[in-house]
């Protein structure tokens, strides 16, 4: 599951960010309880979210799980201390017992920039530096390196360690083809952010990227997908009560970005065939099944908060995601494979290591 931080409801009554927080980390007990793979948390400077100090709420899910992958989605790069973030994502790896992983993005949101100071008329130059040093250092055990905006660093070597190579760490995207690129050539994952529209228009995407990785003479690596939903008992209750809390967030990013104004009828569209996972867990399950094959993915992560969403409707949806949703996506996507090596033809890129839902 993928959690932004967004502050919960509880009885009508807003949650404060220190109850929010303590929420996330029950949270991400819960999907580990039903079964998850990954619990994931962004990183956001906006009234309304608390993910501002992702590693610290990390490593207190850390300590407050045994067996569930903790990540995030997405760290902004573009205005982070390589140096630091190395740190602080090696104690919490090591806090974790080798549990930790993470998204790596350029931000959609540029609240950070101006926060800490970075232009963002150097949004592009500033990700790109900042991910070569990221990535030396996870992968080099002593760095020597100079550029653009920090000090340089003379035969550094950085403590807590990581584990030798570093700790997992997809790029995300927004669409980009350039950031497709970037990530085949760097040899990182890819994981693609669908947010809206139909989400098998990212097929050209994740097709570029594997021509890009054998251009490169990478290895093949794994493509996910990000989106949002909300799985519920009915498909009828899910959509009702997504609608309440979707509405008001895309009005305001419509106001803010430029985006369409949320409507009942564009909100059914996206609940049909758009990018939104919203319905009972059969219906989800279905849905997901079938962008698994049409996008190559090994893996989905759903984003289950909405700004006010009740604590109550959050948890009944991770129970949901991990109990009946994810079986089902593997149980469909079996039935698929059978039916491709019937037909003759290649299933190998359906799945990777026989699972397709992350949480």
């Amino acid at each position: 599951m993928n959690s932004f931080g967004d502050v919960a409801s509880d009885d009508g009554r807003t949650l404060s960010d220190a109850e929010t927080l303590r929420l996330l980390v029950g949270e991400a007990q819960l999907a580990e309880a039903v079964g998850l793979d990954v619990f994931s948390v962004g990183e956001h400077y906006r009234e309304g979210y608390v993910d501002s100090a992702t590693p610290v709420l990390l490593a207190a899910a850390a300590q407050a799980t045994s067996t569930i992958r903790l990540g995030t989605s997405v760290t902004v790069l573009s205005t982070q201390d390589p140096v630091r973030l190395y740190q602080e994502f090696a104690t919490v790896d090591g806090i974790s017992g080798g549990r930790t992983q993470l998204v790596l993005g350029r931000a959609s949101s540029i609240e950070s920039f101006p926060l800490f100071g970075f232009d963002i008329a150097e949004y592009e130059a500033l990700f790109e530096e900042k991910l070569g040093l990221f990535l030396r250092l996870m992968r080099e055990d002593r760095v020597s390196w100079s550029g653009t905006y920090r000090t340089p660093l003379d035969d550094i070597r950085l403590h807590p360690r990581m584990p030798e190579g570093g700790i997992p760490a997809w790029l995300g995207i927004g669409g980009s083809p350039e950031s497709v690129i970037r990530a085949a050539r760097n040899g990182l994952p890819l994981m693609m952010a669908i947010i809206g529209g139909r989400p098998e228009r990212f097929a050209g995407h994740a097709e570029l990227y594997l021509r890009a990785l054998d251009q490169f003479g990478q290895p093949e690596l794994p493509i996910g997908q990000h989106s949002l939903g909300l799985i519920a008992d009915t498909d009828e209750e899910a959509k009702t009560v997504y609608w309440k809390y979707w509405e008001p967030v895309l009005a305001q990013a419509s106001r803010e970005r430029g985006f369409y104004p949320p409507t009942p009828e564009r909100y059914a569209d996206e609940v049909t065939t758009g990018a939104l996972y919203v319905g009972s867990a059969e219906t989800v399950a279905r849905k997901i099944a079938g962008i698994v094959q049409a996008n190559h993915l090994s893996r989905f992560d759903l984003k289950y908060d909405l700004h006010l969403l009740p604590r109550q409707v959050r948890e009944r949806s991770i129970q949901l995601f991990g109990e009946k949703v994810a079986p089902r996506v593997r149980e469909l996507l079996a039935e698929s494979e059978d039916d491709w090596q019937l037909e003759g033809r290649d299933p190998a890129r359906i799945t990777k290591n026989g699972t397709a839902v992350h949480g």
